[in-house]
């Protein structure tokens, strides 16, 4: 075993416990901060593997932008910041979510893994095959989901800017009902 081999199964590490928390956290705020640590953890993959480029990609486009897209959200929305009891679920609820996402993982760890077979050795790939690949084959998905993100952040703060209509006792009726019979 190699130090990269060591370096990378504990930037490995990093990456599985910090995406672990960041879908187990109650606070939404946590979630990205740890989804951030997550995505450089990945970066960090990268850099063990020797695509220097595709881990910069990684850090500007992914905790650059996507992270900062979400906290904006979040501000926008004005997303309560602390646990919120009112859509929290129950404790079996959340061992059966637990017991189905295991179930998943080995399912597919059951798959993958005989795919992975013996090493393969490594194949040098320069930075402008990499360049080729992303802004040709790959520039219209990449577009399409920029445009995605410019949709849901444009809807994000369409939704901060709503008002709420104000809230009425059980019994009383509305107030255009009422006009309508007193007019009558």
């Amino acid at each position: 075993m190699t130090a990269l081999d060591v370096a990378f199964a504990a930037v490995g590490l990093v990456t599985a416990a910090s995406g672990l928390l960041a879908v187990t956290t109650r606070h939404v705020v946590h979630a990205a901060l740890w989804l951030v640590v997550c995505l450089g953890a990945v970066a960090g993959c990268y850099l063990v593997l020797g695509a220097e480029f595709v881990a910069l990609v990684q850090l500007l486009v992914y905790v650059g932008a996507i992270v900062v897209l979400v906290l904006f959200a979040l501000m926008l929305t004005r997303a309560p910041i602390g646990a919120n009891p009112d859509i929290s679920t129950g404790r079996l609820h959340r061992v059966l979510a637990g017991l189905l996402g295991a179930g998943v993982t080995a399912l597919l760890a059951a798959a993958l893994l005989p795919l992975a077979g013996p090493a393969v050795p490594r194949r040098d790939t320069s930075t402008t095959e990499v360049a080729e690949q992303l802004f040709g084959t790959w520039v219209w998905p990449f577009e399409v989901l920029s445009v995605l993100l410019l949709v849901a952040l444009v809807a994000a703060m369409a939704v901060s800017r709503m008002t709420r209509p104000p809230e009425r006792a059980e019994g009383a009726a509305p107030a255009a009902a009422a006009d309508e019979g007193g007019a009558a």
